[in-house]
């Protein structure tokens, strides 16, 4: 694998040929680019295969790379608690999740610490990959008491959103999230779920989910592939 500084430069460089080509039109060979860049082939690749899982380019059997129209893409102030499936579906965007695992395991010191439990206690775990045309576009994982949510109370093969769930059910009753929103590092695992590689810049959510005595019940981290989302948030003079 690239050494991260080859690997980002690669990037940047691929990033800007790939925003100053129309939509549809073909890329430079890869032989081309890999020598305007002045590396190896297979360090291109890796590069292309993250705007690839981002849906960005398309390759074609015996025809080229292509760069495809840009994403649909999430715009939602963060005023109000919902989830990111509310959002899409407002705007009719199409979504849907692969659960990559739901059970109990061991809290560490800091989530026992966050979700006023005392250690050592058991949380369930909840992760996910959000899909947008069959493309990965957000990991997401979420964390809690057992005694706000089991793994069995999640039907098998549930693949929809933890704060939706909770929302339905109607206990405990919510009050707000606080998110500390950030750019992020893939990590290994993160990579992996995307299908990008480590090191990648993501957007991440850090979340603590609150319900109306105060208590945390929910801790979420959420990381999204840039280009498919985009928040804002509404300032009024007092």
């Amino acid at each position: 694998m690239s050494n991260p500084s080859v690997s980002q430069r690669i990037h940047d460089q691929l990033g800007q040929i790939i925003a100053n080509t129309t939509p549809g039109e073909r890329l430079p060979s890869e032989p081309a680019l890999a020598m305007q860049f002045g590396v190896s082939r297979a360090s291109l690749r890796e590069a292309m295969r993250t705007f690839e899982t981002q849906g960005i380019i398309q390759r074609k059997q015996g025809s080229g790379t292509y760069v495809n129209h840009l994403p649909q893409v999430i715009e939602s102030g963060l005023e109000v608690l919902e989830s990111i499936e509310t959002m899409a579906n407002r705007i009719g965007m199409s979504i849907r999740h692969t659960t990559l695992e739901i059970g109990r395991r061991n809290a560490s010191d800091e989530e026992c610490r966050l979700l006023g439990m005392t250690y050592p206690a058991e949380v369930t775990s909840v992760k996910r990959v959000m899909l947008a045309k069959n493309h990965p576009v957000a990991y997401l994982v979420d964390t809690l008491p057992l005694e706000i949510l089991k793994p069995e109370d999640l039907k098998n093969g549930f693949t929809g959103s933890v704060l939706d769930f909770l929302m339905q059910r109607g206990k405990p009753a919510l009050l707000a999230s606080r998110a500390e929103i950030q750019a992020a590092i893939a990590t290994s695992q993160v990579a992996r779920a995307l299908g990008i590689q480590r090191g990648g810049v993501l957007l991440s959510f850090i979340s603590q989910l609150y319900s109306q005595d105060n208590k945390v019940i929910d801790l979420s981290h959420s990381y999204f592939l840039p280009g498919y989302f985009r928040f804002h948030v509404v300032r009024k003079l007092e």
